[in-house]
């Protein structure tokens, strides 16, 4: 059997194949509240055969989304109708997840095919907040720097969060220390520059991700998976880089994080990013060699071969695959006939399986 359809247990969950739906941003929600665009656009990647399907990037608070339309996890209310979105993903045979996500001083921003900028509060619009008031663009506003009442708040906000995933059914949590956001904007020395216990060494700037790691912990089940997202590298010279993701990698590792989902970039316009197939499968590669922890590949894997040869080589244990997924809801059944793994199909569309002939 491939190892790309061959199943992973994480504690006691069972994922039946490695193909994560990586967590996509759509825009579409009002309120924080999904709809039937995310039961459909999620549903339909667990009919697609993805062993794992993340919700995206989801407030924890207003104020920790990206855009008017991200999705919210702020209220009870929410609760709902992600429960029904996790619901159908179990039934078709696939494991729901969720990413937990405060963006920081990037937020506050309209829906961006409508307006690239960031909204001002008459239009819709919320204070952003940081690490320090340093700015990510130079049309953006400056976020405020968040003092230890607020830092206290956004973890609390995590947990709460992580309760209500729970009400709604979800089996997986990953808290977003990725892409320039929150969590990132403590870890990198380009957009942190405080000078009390949350800044300056390495160990006092990913404080904050720890903390709230442990915060997470103290309601989320010990039996279920928890992941953190992290950009191994920001590209640009004095940033995060790769050693100290390696660091913090073991780090989470000791506190019992299951999954170090390994992306890269976001934090800066300065940075340099080197783009080709697979181009950030190195750094899961040398995080799992170094810590030992399971590591997911992220970052243009675009075919089953690809997948298969980065899993067969050591490199990573789960593919979260994005863009491909969208272009593509039914890569898995696609892949599993290239690499010539008889899976099951819905019974639905049973009659389209491609047939092996004698």
């Amino acid at each position: 059997m491939s190892l790309l359809f061959t199943p992973l247990r994480i504690k006691s969950v069972t994922i039946k194949n490695r193909i994560v739906v990586s967590p996509m941003c759509q825009y579409s929600a009002i309120d924080g509240f999904a709809n039937n665009w995310h039961l459909v656009h999620l549903g339909s990647r667990a009919i697609g055969g993805a062993g794992l399907v993340i919700m995206e990037a989801t407030g924890v608070s207003p104020e920790a989304r990206i855009s008017i339309g991200d999705l919210g996890i702020w209220k009870d209310e929410h609760i709902e109708k992600l429960k029904e979105i996790t619901d159908f993903i179990y039934k078709n045979g696939s494991i729901a997840g969720i990413q937990l996500a405060h963006a920081g001083r990037k937020a506050s921003f309209d829906i961006p095919w409508e307006n690239p900028l960031q909204l001002e509060k008459e239009n819709g619009g919320w204070d952003t907040l940081s690490a320090s008031n340093e700015i990510f663009n130079p049309t953006d506003k400056t976020p405020i720097a968040l003092d230890i009442a607020g830092i206290q708040k956004v973890k609390n906000d995590f947990k709460l969060a992580t309760v209500r995933a729970i009400k709604a059914g979800f089996k997986v949590v990953e808290i977003h220390a990725a892409h320039g956001y929150l969590q990132h904007q403590f870890l990198s020395p380009l957009s942190n520059k405080r000078t009390d216990q949350y800044g300056g060494s390495f160990e006092n700037r990913i404080r904050l991700l720890l903390e709230t790691v442990e915060s997470v912990q103290e309601v989320w089940p010990i039996e279920n998976p928890l992941f953190v997202r992290i950009s191994a590298t920001d590209w640009a010279e004095g940033g995060w880089n790769e050693e100290e993701s390696i660091r913090l990698s073991a780090l989470l590792k000791e506190k019992g994080v299951d999954v170090v989902d390994t992306s890269s970039g976001g934090l800066t316009l300065a940075q340099q990013i080197p783009l080709k197939p697979g181009y950030q499968v190195e750094f899961a590669a040398a995080i799992k060699k170094e810590t030992g922890i399971t590591t997911g590949a992220v970052g243009l894997i675009t075919t089953a071969k690809q997948a298969e040869e980065i899993l067969q080589n050591g490199e990573a244990d789960l593919i979260f695959l994005a863009r491909e997924l969208l272009r593509d809801p039914y890569f898995p059944l696609h892949a599993a006939t290239e690499l010539g793994e008889d899976v099951k199909w819905p019974a639905q569309y049973e009659r389209a399986k491609p047939r092996k002939r004698n």
